[in-house]
């Protein structure tokens, strides 16, 4: 995947994990840090909570894992050869 789709598909992303935050209050960050923990296991008993914890889980790792394509990528490259210059839309 190119840089430049790598950041389009990580604000895609962004934006649906804005919608958790919103939702419950909490960044995805601290979400997902207490979720690994075993934190959040009280709300396992809500069908709508479970199924919102396992999509937002997996939207937040898919996230992580293009943020880390993203960062191996641009430090294979000079930053003023990675830019475009013109729009891609």
């Amino acid at each position: 995947m190119e840089i430049h789709e790598l950041i389009i598909e990580m604000k895609l992303l962004e934006r649906r994990l804005t919608l958790y935050e919103e939702k419950y209050g909490v960044l995805s960050e601290d979400f997902y840090s207490a979720l690994i923990a075993g934190e959040l296991s009280q709300y396992d008993a809500y069908d709508e909570t479970r199924a919102d914890f396992s999509r937002w889980k997996g939207i937040y790792e898919t996230w992580m894992r293009r943020k880390e394509a993203y960062r191996k990528q641009i430090q294979k490259r000079k930053l003023s050869e990675t830019m475009r210059l013109q729009p891609a839309y």
